[in-house]
């Protein structure tokens, strides 16, 4: 299996690198609590048509080393650099669903677009979903502290029992099989409880509204009506109001995970914005 070692500390990070190693490169960066895995929907057609899919585990998630340390957004963007780096990637577009799009953000600001030439944002937390006198429509903190003594006490029950809100089941248009369901909740059950513990407490802490200006490349903000883990007016439209070259695309009724109940029209709009001169 590929494997690299962090450049800040040497964990054992696992990468996924699929298609032609000539393709055009879109680095998969995966949410809270799942691996590289929950990208199959997009990392496999669009590796059939030509492009070099890679997507790295997270430390402690996935397939990546079991570590106590290195879950604040620096490190975890220094690792992203760092896998960038290890591959010698060049011209990449950087796509990051929920948690990883912070992460995206800040690699860029702490690295430079120097590896990068755009990205994309799915389901994105950035800014930050935290109600805060710059941000008074966001969730309140104590509401995401609950969540976190929830997970600390019963993670199985925390995935299970906020499935059907994550996928937006509830809104007309989005399905996925019970089958399915029962696999997202494994996948997140195979990041350590170490790793869930911590990066719940980063999402409560992810603030990037000031970086976000700094952007200088096209990003692709995909967003749904129906996201409740980071509601729609709270990040992704201030992402794209933010940000100095964006694209917005509002899904009607999209949830969460649009990466598996609108797979066909996501990969469109990724299409779309990769061919974009």
């Amino acid at each position: 299996m590929p494997y690299f070692t962090s450049p800040v500390d040497g964990a054992r990070l696992h990468y996924a690198d699929y298609g032609p190693a000539d393709g055009p490169v879109v680095v998969f960066v995966h949410s809270a609590y799942f691996g590289t895995e929950m990208w199959e929907f997009q990392m496999l057609p669009l590796a059939e048509s030509g492009y070099r899919c890679v997507g790295m585990d997270r430390r402690g998630h996935g397939r990546s080393e079991d570590v106590w340390g290195g879950f604040d957004l620096d490190t975890l963007a220094d690792d992203l650099n760092g896998l960038l780096e290890h591959l010698d990637l060049r011209e990449a577009a950087l796509v990051g669903h929920s948690l990883g799009s912070a992460e995206i953000v800040r690699c860029l600001t702490r690295h430079g677009t120097g590896r990068v030439r755009r990205a994309a944002f799915v389901a994105g937390i950035a800014p930050g979903v935290v109600r805060s006198a710059d941000n008074p429509d966001g969730v309140d903190v104590e509401t995401l502290r609950a969540a976190h003594e929830v997970i600390r006490r019963d993670r199985a029950a925390f995935y299970e029992g906020g499935a059907h809100e994550y996928f937006g089941l509830h809104a007309s248009g989005n399905e996925v099989s019970p089958a399915y369901l029962r696999y997202a909740v494994d996948c997140c059950m195979g990041s350590t409880a170490r790793a869930a513990d911590a990066v719940n407490a980063v999402v409560r802490a992810v603030d990037v509204a000031a970086e976000l200006p700094a952007l200088d490349l096209p990003v692709l903000v995909v967003h749904g009506t129906h996201d409740t883990s980071a509601p729609l007016e709270v990040t992704g439209r201030r992402s794209a109001e933010l940000l100095p070259d964006s694209v917005l695309k509002v899904y009607d009724n999209g949830g969460h995970g649009l990466y598996a109940t609108h797979a066909d029209r996501l990969n469109a709009d990724l299409r779309a914005f990769l061919t974009t001169a």
